[in-house]
């Protein structure tokens, strides 16, 4: 199952000892680690994002579940690797996006307390125990929630609203006298661009989330071919 996992540590050592373990585990292939970050948050209550290992198919987090979980818990846009960000001013900016329920978030920002550390990953997993069983031996506090499927819900509603607004415009243009048909005017064109502009970003958010789903069937075959790839030299050694 696909997972978004948060980690949350008393301090920034304990969160790359995390790290570690969670790619050790992905090594012996108790999960799969798509993507990771670790995060501080620091005593004026900002976020710093420590480290970013996004594995070599995926490339950007724009899109990604683990990009706006990362915006919604202290912002992303326009930051690198040890950028600072105020926690209130991304807060909401990635939540619908997010794939994760809003009471996660909330859960996870409330144990993210000032001078704590978060590892945040994107995971397969077939089972919780040999993350926690990890985990708790290094002194996290794991969060966990299935990703939810990809929704274009919130798209829809905005387009269709947009649309009805512009036909209705558009009908009182066609009967309004001159100086009205020009306002009428400026208020569709004003919509329209809107539209267009809502269109193209989901049509970019469609796009990414099934550049996403391909990249990852490619990494856990791959996982798999070695794997298969590794049985089969241990037993030619026998």
């Amino acid at each position: 199952m696909q997972r978004m996992l948060v980690v949350v540590f008393e301090d920034e050592s304990k969160a790359h000892e995390g790290a570690k373990a969670l790619r050790q585990l992905d090594l012996d292939n108790h999960i799969t680690v798509y993507r990771h970050a670790i995060v501080v948050k620091n005593p004026d209550c900002t976020v710093t994002v420590r480290e970013i290992d996004d594995r070599g198919p995926f490339g950007l987090l724009v899109g990604t579940a683990l990009g706006a979980l990362l915006g919604a818990l202290g912002g992303l846009a326009g930051i690198g690797i040890g950028g600072t960000v105020g926690l209130v001013a991304g807060g909401a900016a990635d939540m619908h996006n997010a794939w994760v329920a809003e009471d996660f978030v909330d859960d996870v920002a409330k144990a993210l307390l000032p001078n704590r550390s978060a590892v945040v990953a994107e995971i397969e997993e077939d089972a919780t125990g040999p993350v926690d069983t990890q985990m708790e031996a290094i002194g996290g506090t794991v969060f966990r929630r299935a990703l939810s499927e990809v929704k274009h819900t919130i798209d829809d509603n905005h387009i269709a609203a947009i649309k009805a607004d512009l036909a209705q415009m558009k009908a009182e243009h066609a009967q309004a006298h001159a100086e009205r048909k020009t306002k009428l005017q400026e208020k569709i064109n004003q919509l329209d661009s809107r539209l267009q502009a809502l269109l193209q970003k989901a049509k970019e958010r469609l796009e990414a989330a099934q550049r996403e789903a391909r990249a990852k069937v490619e990494l856990l075959q791959a996982k798999a071919a070695a794997a298969k790839a590794k049985a089969a030299e241990k037993h030619i050694e026998l």
